[in-house]
């Protein structure tokens, strides 16, 4: 019999059977690493009160309705410009400046304000602050917020978007 052994690790038994809580441990420790350092953040940093002021969304979307609201954006994907053609029924009252809401489905620090002015050509164009790319849903309305405009796109795949009301 033999009484002298080689010590545990220089076998490859436990060394093998090693790699599996490692990894395990491994793969933790990268998974804390991933959570503490992206920030998700909120959607919608007011989702409550964006809830209960759904009624009063309505009534913007019917507004727009009432008023035979439409709306075409455009978007230069190389310039960043906005260019949007509004179209009503009744051509006097058209305001000044729109705000458009380019909002990222899931990332609130996605979103983007545009403010659009009216040119020459009667139409309105703005700056987008940064690329426009993957799903976004765009919300068009005037200034003193009593109508809107909803509409959803790929920004990447397309380059004009109908806005109608709900």
């Amino acid at each position: 019999m033999n009484t002298l052994s080689e010590p545990w690790y220089r076998h490859r038994w436990p060394w093998f059977l090693m790699i599996g809580p490692a990894a395990a441990v491994l793969a933790g420790i990268a998974t804390i690493w991933l959570a503490v350092v992206s920030d998700d953040g909120l959607v919608a940093e007011d989702y409550y009160k964006q809830g209960m002021a759904i009624n009063r969304t309505l009534s913007r979307e019917k507004a727009a309705q009432d008023q035979g609201l439409q709306a075409r954006v455009s978007m230069l994907a190389e310039s960043g410009r906005v260019q949007v053609a509004l179209h009503s029924m009744r051509q006097d009252g058209l305001p000044a400046a729109l705000r458009l809401r380019v909002v990222h489905p899931t990332r609130a620090g996605g979103d983007q304000n545009i403010l659009l002015n009216r040119d020459a050509q009667g139409g309105y164009t703005g700056l987008a602050q940064f690329s426009l790319t993957g799903r976004r849903t765009l919300i068009l309305e005037d200034a003193a917020q009593t109508w809107r405009l909803v509409g959803a796109t790929d920004a990447a795949h397309a380059q004009h978007i109908e806005l109608r009301p709900y």
